[in-house]
């Protein structure tokens, strides 16, 4: 059953009423009515295209967070053959927020990493809602090096709120971990590229986030702090999210502006969640176009491209 959002009603009602002629329709005494309901969802298609074309900031937000929107374990299972999965950082724990692993991606071997939120309350809970610990971290640290060492291309999915705050993640070096995460991303060898799928949040992406290429979906969000957050601190008020969302340029669109990103890729009108398996194959053509222009670069080069595109951003104004 398809999931609305709020301001997404008009589409909801006008899609409500092409269903209820359709169940009105499998009545075979009924007069035939295809053509309102064709009139209907062409009506309601346009509108749904109006919309999603015209979305504020917080709306983005919203899409975003949508719990219909396909999460990285669907990204590896519709881009990732022969994929095998890798647990631990060998310090301390498995940490199942970030997954990771090695596999062939349009038949060429990569690593593979990526924060899953999970899909229902039991899945949400055993991955944390995608905030990882340190040991999550520390896990994509040593796949990132293992890819290093046999000179495969890294492909990260980012899809967070943020590392996960709790006492016992700072106890044990969280903020650390983030850090060691970061700095290994900027001295791979190998082409690294990463896609922003839903939320990317703070530090926590940015520790698998730090690649030669940053690619975007159209709809997603990428901030050092989530809206609440900012509103929280800006004015004490959490309700001011959406004027938070507006300011902090957390767009796709804005973050392309400020040379924050590299590319956007486009979601199925309406959004990732309405067709799946179209969102999937769109980011598969944009990773595939990254990895093709890093392709003929060396491992100085690769570290060369990376650290000037980070020192680069905001500069184009």
């Amino acid at each position: 059953m398809r999931s609305y959002l709020d301001f997404e009603k008009p589409v909801a009602e006008l899609e409500a009423k092409v269903e209820e002629l359709k169940a009105l329709g499998e009545n075979r005494d009924a007069v035939s009515i295809s053509d309102d309901i064709n009139r209907l969802e062409a009506k309601a298609a346009e509108a749904l295209k109006d919309l999603y074309a015209k979305l504020t900031p917080w709306q983005k937000t919203l899409v975003a967070r949508h719990p219909q929107r396909p999460h990285f374990i669907d990204y590896c299972a519709g881009l990732i053959t022969d994929f095998t999965p890798l647990a631990g950082d060998r310090k301390f724990s498995e940490d199942e927020a970030i997954v990771g692993g090695f596999g062939r991606f349009k038949g060429q071997s990569v690593c593979v990493l990526g924060q899953e939120k999970g899909h229902n309350t039991e899945t949400r809970i055993r991955h944390n809602f995608g905030m990882a610990r340190p040991e999550g971290y520390r896990k994509a640290v040593r796949l990132m090096e293992m890819a290093d060492r046999f000179g495969l291309p890294v492909l990260s999915f980012v899809d967070t709120a943020g590392a996960y705050p709790g006492i016992e993640a700072e106890e044990r070096g969280q903020a650390e971990a983030i850090a060691r995460s970061t700095e290994t991303q900027l001295g791979l060898g190998v082409p690294n590229v990463s896609l922003v799928i839903g939320e990317g949040g703070s530090g926590g992406a940015i520790a698998i986030a730090t690649a030669n290429k940053v690619l975007m979906m159209e709809h997603a969000i990428y901030s050092v702090i989530s809206p609440e957050g900012a509103a929280s601190i800006l004015w004490r008020d959490s309700t001011r999210a959406q004027d938070a969302a507006t300011n902090m340029k957390i767009t796709a669109q804005d973050l392309l502006r400020l040379g924050v990103i590299d590319a956007i890729v486009s979601e199925p009108t309406g959004g990732a969640h309405r067709d799946p398996q179209a969102a999937i194959a769109a980011a598969g053509s944009a990773i595939e176009e990254a990895l093709q222009d890093l392709g003929n670069m060396g491992p100085a080069e690769l570290r060369d491209h990376r650290a000037d595109k980070f020192l680069n951003i905001g500069r184009k104004l």
